[in-house]
């Protein structure tokens, strides 16, 4: 079989895994890479570094990664649509809800393979939570709680906390609950001098009626991912870090001390960590984007969801904007 003849645009600090994973793997080849600023972490190998998506197209591919900043996704994307060429592009899908309804349906009228990158889904501990929860280990789901939390990135520089990390939480959180949001609020934080915000707290309801709480910043020393979902038999705890996966599972065993027994709705019971197999999300991700271009069984994001979760982080954004607390001094 003749593999798929891949294209990459944007070299940067996320392109270049882009690079090495599609040339790891399986029925996929790069064939063509572009960046109108160069190859500064030297992925392009023996191919030439073009100008613009315009060359990439004329370069005869398949299909395409966009890894572009933020603001460029739309553009880029768009033209790629218009070529016939099966894409995805990083997360967000586009710089607002608007461009990525306007991105989604023009692969929708093409039909075309529109995949929107959150790797986060292809994480062995989500992967693995989300099984477990369809089978129903925790039986009815309450909360769905996330922390993302570390120093400042330096890549970063044309969208602020929320657009970078708390969407990866959203769409996770939709994805594991199999549901969509039906209300947020939050609150931001300036704290760094930038134009954009660098903390977020948010706080939300699902359409099924599980709650749900992020807290995302780019502000603390220490680098936490992680994820509980809380339901009526106990709690799962992914750490999307190292991949590890905890159960804290309802006792059954009666607390005979007064005291600690007053304060406590459940009984602790056992604790496990789960041994799972652990490869590399990206990986996955472009084994589901490959298997959805040839028409294979695929749990790729679509561009649909993509939008969906850019509508609620601007969501987000639009209530720390306008949200007052009420005064009780």
């Amino acid at each position: 079989m003749t593999n798929l003849r891949m294209g990459l645009i944007g070299l940067g600090s996320m392109g270049r895994h882009h690079a090495r994973v599609i040339r790891e793997t399986d029925e996929l080849e790069l064939v063509a890479v572009a960046d109108p600023a160069g190859d500064k972490f030297g992925v392009a190998g023996g191919l030439p570094v073009l100008p613009d998506v315009e060359s990439l197209i004329a370069a005869g591919i398949d299909a395409a990664t966009v890894a572009v900043p933020t603001i460029n996704h739309e553009d880029v994307a768009l033209k790629l649509a218009a070529a016939g060429v099966h894409t995805m592009v990083e997360k967000p899908i586009a710089h607002s809800a608007e461009a990525g309804r306007r991105v989604a349906d023009a692969f929708d009228d093409a039909g075309l393979v529109g995949a929107v990158g959150y790797v986060e889904r292809c994480n062995p501990a989500l992967l693995e939570l989300r099984r477990r929860m369809a089978e129903g280990a925790l039986g009815e789901i309450y909360q769905i709680s996330t922390s993302r939390q570390g120093p400042f990135p330096g890549r970063i520089s044309d969208v602020g906390v929320v657009k970078d990390l708390a969407t990866h939480d959203i769409d996770l959180t939709a994805w594991l609950a199999q549901s969509h949001y039906e209300s947020v609020s939050a609150h931001v934080t300036h704290r760094s001098g930038r134009a954009h915000e660098d903390m977020v707290v948010a706080v939300g309801r699902l359409a099924n009626g599980i709650i749900v709480n992020h807290q995302v910043n780019w502000l603390s020393p220490r680098k936490e991912r992680q994820t509980v979902v809380t339901g009526e038999r106990g709690a799962f705890i992914a750490d999307t870090a190292s991949g590890d996966l905890s159960f804290f599972a309802n006792g059954t065993v009666p607390t005979e001390w007064d005291t600690i027994a007053a304060f406590r709705g459940v009984t602790e019971g056992d604790a496990i960590r789960y041994a799972i197999a652990k490869r590399e999300p990206l990986k996955v991700e472009y084994e589901h984007f490959r298997d959805a271009i040839l028409g294979r069984t695929s749990h790729y994001v679509t561009m649909s969801e993509g939008t969906h979760t850019l509508e609620v982080v601007e969501a987000v954004l639009e209530s720390a904007r306008s949200l007052q607390l009420s005064n009780f001094a």
